[in-house]
């Protein structure tokens, strides 16, 4: 009898996340917008609309991000910012196009 096969990580959620908030689509929108470029730490809070005092919010939003599309829907370059991989694009359109919670009143 064989022993199961081991585990191997896996770049998609595998728990449904729950659905983004607005900083969190704020910054997914301005990444989506500038797909496969790179957008700078300054450049994404400004155009997110998060505070210049709290440009680092943008490094806690990303992780809502990635655990909603996938570890590898953006890629860090290192010292320069982020940027949405082409492959994500379908999916993060989708997810901006649900219902913003906050605006349904959840």
């Amino acid at each position: 009898m064989s022993s199961p096969a081991p585990a191997t990580p896996s770049t998609t959620p595998t728990v449904p996340p729950g659905p983004l908030g607005r900083q969190e689509r704020a910054v997914l929108s301005v990444l989506t917008d500038h797909v496969g470029k790179v957008v700078s730490r300054g450049d994404l809070a400004r155009r997110a609309g998060i505070t210049a005092a709290n440009e680092r919010r943008c490094d806690s939003l990303l992780v809502g991000v990635r655990r909603t599309l996938g570890v590898d829907a953006i890629r860090t370059v290192r010292s320069r910012g982020w940027s949405l991989e082409p492959h994500a694009l379908e999916a993060a359109t989708r997810l901006l196009s649900q219902a913003d919670p906050v605006q349904i009143g959840l």
